[in-house]
């Protein structure tokens, strides 16, 4: 019996085979479909992030952010390209607005959960409440369990020590795979953190260089096999020369290390993309201003980079629907909060805003309104000579805006007078501090204004004042600026005698307890400070029995020298 086959018989079948064969190697490479060797992943990035749960309201621009708004942005870029990461670099919580604030921080973690935050390093405010405090935030924000909303994320910092016993759960580094490709992630903290927050809330954890640490880690990352190699550090530009250059720790650190082919910055509130020293660095706008959407492409089979681009993108909150999921999240911290915050307690015949009178919007260069408002009820309260906080712990301004809403839980009204609420007071004094007196001299006094003025720049220890009008010269060196300091008169204009800043002279002082125990550089004087009330209830107090308030620009601070910033008129 014959059985019928399609195949053709054995000798012709192996005539076809050598003749496919030698047709395979005439045809152009271009007609083979060959294996995809190159990737592109893309990264999300949000800097300095603080908790900013609500969009934030800038003068002239409108709403941008807020985590729903975010959350919504990134939905959008991951269907674009899912080979992603999305990190950001320290200061995610801490000296936040009120609805992450009242709660321990807390929704500030969950909203990075359900947005998609992946991996995260540590900044000076994630230490802000301790280290027993952070302890929790980590657990929260790794915790893979139904009941906590959100996928779970990872902290990573390279150049903490002493962290057995302290700290679980913090690894310097992690790699991931993204699309075959392996992609290491670096974290650093800033080195100076331990003096920008309450003494001994790092506990026994020291600090080690970051250069140093970053390298090491780099090293150990490519070892074991990562191709990519990114580097999140809080810290950020200071700025641009007269030629257009940066400058500042961010520039430093890139400039130190090598072998890095992403480094995302932080802290100081400056939008930069560009390469340095063969490296990509990348900062965005703090508080969710702005967000880094960048693309790396790679040779997956050779680890090779063939390129990096980084674009900033500002997150109008018009333009979105907010993310239902956030919405749902926070919609109990906001019903909680609204009874408690939400009520007016006085009124302003003036706008204060967080911005000082040389125009910096972090108040940090200058006299600001919100400064004297602040310092004066601390004076007033306690009935000292002069008041001194510093600029860093302000945060806000001390007004609702008209539109009412954001993070000060402000009802709707028409200017003037300007409506004060219970909550907007605590979105400007986030951190819980508490006021405190001391009897210092003269030359400690002077001390104390020095340190304030001791660095250029928009610096979180500059001082404000009230009480007294100072002078410093910005061309003397640091420790030699301040020329001079007068009695404020009775209406409040520098028009009094001459403060004695000698050992020989004794005032009283209220401050902080943040600063009195050396916080900011400050010096130490927590041995003789008297433990009042807390921070933000005194000028919540102040507020209600003083309304409505107007405070001015008086005068307290004068800068004289060729770097002075430029006075708005």
């Amino acid at each position: 019996m014959t059985v019928a086959s399609s195949a053709p018989p054995r000798s012709r079948r192996r005539f076809l085979v050598s003749l496919l064969a030698i047709a395979a190697l005439l045809v152009p490479a271009s007609a083979v479909a060959a294996p995809k060797t190159t990737v592109t992943i893309q990264i999300l990035n949000v800097a300095d992030w603080h908790g900013q749960l609500d969009p934030l309201d800038v003068f002239g621009v409108g709403l941008i952010g807020g985590a729903g708004a975010i959350s919504t942005y990134w939905q959008a870029d991951r269907a674009e390209n899912p080979n992603t990461l999305t990190l950001t670099a320290g200061d995610d919580f801490g000296a936040s607005p009120p609805l992450s604030n009242f709660f321990d921080e807390g929704p500030a973690v969950l909203a990075q959960r359900v947005m998609g935050i992946q991996f995260g390093t540590f900044g000076n405010h994630n230490f802000d409440r301790g280290v027993a405090h952070l302890q929790q935030m980590i657990d929260l924000a790794r915790t893979p369990s139904a009941e906590v909303a959100g996928e779970p994320f990872q902290y990573v910092s390279a150049n903490l020590q002493n962290l057995k016993g302290t700290l679980r759960h913090v690894k310097p580094y992690e790699i991931v795979k993204v699309a075959g490709v392996k992609v290491a992630i670096i974290g650093l903290t800033n080195p100076e953190a331990p003096e920008l927050v309450f003494p001994g809330s790092f506990g026994p954890i020291v600090i080690t260089d970051p250069v140093e640490a970053a390298n090491r880690a780099r090293e150990e990352a490519r070892r074991a096999g990562a191709q990519v190699v990114i580097g999140l550090i809080h810290a950020g530009l200071r700025g641009f020369d007269t030629g257009g250059q940066p400058f500042g720790e961010l520039i430093d650190f890139a400039n130190g290390v090598s072998g890095f082919d992403i480094i995302f910055g932080d802290h100081t509130d400056i939008e930069f993309a560009g390469m340095v020293n063969d490296q990509l660095v990348v900062e965005n706008r703090s508080k969710g201003r702005t967000y880094a959407r960048t693309h790396i492409t790679v040779n997956a089979r050779t680890g090779e980079v063939t390129d990096r681009q980084a674009e900033i993108i500002t997150p109008f909150t018009n333009a979105v629907t907010a993310d239902p999921a956030i919405v749902a999240l926070l919609q109990p911290f906001r019903d909680e909060l609204e009874p408690i915050l939400g009520t007016v307690i006085g009124e302003s015949s003036v706008v204060i805003p967080h911005a000082d009178k040389c125009g910096t919007a972090n108040g940090r260069t200058c006299e600001s309104l919100v400064g004297n408002a602040v310092t004066d009820a601390m004076r007033t309260t306690y009935g000292t000579d002069f008041a001194i906080t510093n600029s860093g712990g302000l945060r806000a301004g001390l007004t609702c805006p008209e539109a009412g809403g954001g993070p000060g839980i402000c009802p709707a009204f028409t200017a003037p007078p300007w409506k004060i609420s219970r909550g907007q007071v605590l979105t400007v004094l986030p951190f819980g501090n508490q006021s405190v007196t001391l009897g210092l001299n003269g030359a400690e006094v002077k001390l104390m204004l020095e340190n304030g003025v001791s660095r250029t720049g928009a610096q979180g220890r500059f001082p404000q004042v009230s009480g007294l009008c100072f002078t410093y010269d910005l061309d003397q060196a640091a420790g030699s600026r301040v020329t001079g300091a007068v009695w404020q008169a009775e209406d409040g204009t520098c028009t009094g005698p001459a403060v004695d800043l000698t050992a020989g002279a004794s005032y009283t002082i209220a401050t902080n307890d943040f600063m009195a125990t050396g916080g900011d550089g400050y010096p130490n004087f927590g041995d003789r400070m008297v433990t009042r009330n807390i921070m933000d209830n005194d000028v919540a107090d102040w507020v209600s029995a003083n309304t409505p308030i107007g405070p001015s620009i008086q005068g307290r601070i004068t800068c004289v020298g060729a770097a002075c910033p430029a006075v708005l008129p």
